[in-house]
């Protein structure tokens, strides 16, 4: 009788197990059900409030101007701008001409300084050998000009013909045309001008079409980053038709630059 006692207690513990283990494999299996009803609810939930709110919308819009309201109402709107409820309340902004645009540019204080630098650039560049190559009646030329601060300073200065191209216009100043394929004819320029040959994909090819338009005789000037003997030597290469007149370090636009000037022979 003794020997039978954990028989029965082994035999229990085994029938347990079996049973705990059932247990739990039926609970899961409650579980993931119940958690797939959760979500087909909610999926089935959210759709119909994208659909209702879909239905909401109007489909004309109606000029709240037309509503009859209180007087009252009407006063306290007139001091009040309501925010916009729908894309049925957006307007477009009020258009601005490129005059009024170029005005309040041009009347910057950036604008005004940088077109006086370029201005004393200029000035103090053609005093000397290059003096005779610009006139009033001289046609000049800007390539990459920006948004035309070298043109405005040129035109400002009294040339009357003054040529500014850029990659992207800037009307009335730059004309749209690529500083490597300028569409002007042979000998055309007195003056050649360029504050950024430095930045030019293909500096080579920058100053030949440079040097092709200016005439025989003409001045191209150059500025670039503030550079030695040695760089300068190596821009005054990529001219092969001109003679290098001046080189003198100054400051444009707030920048520290090297102005090189080469006449065209």
């Amino acid at each position: 009788m003794p020997c039978q006692v954990p028989r029965s207690i082994a035999t229990f513990s085994l029938i347990l197990l079996h049973s705990c283990g059932g247990i739990k494999k039926a609970m899961d299996r409650h579980i993931q059900i119940f958690l797939n009803k959760v979500s087909y609810v909610s999926i089935t939930i959210a759709t119909f409030i994208l659909l209702f709110l879909f239905l909401q919308t109007p489909s004309t819009c109606v000029d709240p101007t037309t509503i009859p309201q209180h007087p009252q109402s009407l006063s306290k709107r007139a001091h009040q701008k309501s925010f916009p409820t729908s894309t049925c309340d957006y307007t477009h902004r009020a258009y601005t001409s490129l005059d009024k645009k170029n005005k309040k540019l041009w009347n910057s204080k950036a604008w005004v300084q940088t077109v006086s630098s370029y201005k004393s650039l200029f000035s103090s560049s053609l005093q000397g050998p290059v003096r005779t190559h610009l006139f009033n009646h001289s046609r000049a030329l800007v390539v990459s000009a920006g948004p035309g601060h070298g043109v405005m300073a040129l035109e400002e200065m009294g040339v009357a013909d003054v040529t500014g191209v850029e990659l992207v216009d800037s009307p009335p100043l730059v004309s749209r045309a690529d500083p490597h394929n300028l569409p002007f004819f042979d000998n055309v320029f007195d003056f050649g001008f360029s504050g950024y040959l430095d930045r030019a994909l293909f500096p080579d090819r920058y100053v030949a079409e440079m040097e092709r338009t200016v005439r025989s005789g003409g001045v191209c000037m150059v500025a670039v980053e503030e550079c030695g003997d040695q760089e300068v030597r190596e821009i005054v290469k990529l001219f092969r038709k001109s003679a290098l007149v001046d080189v003198k370090n100054v400051r444009l636009a707030g920048e520290r630059r090297t102005r090189i000037i080469m006449r065209v022979e």
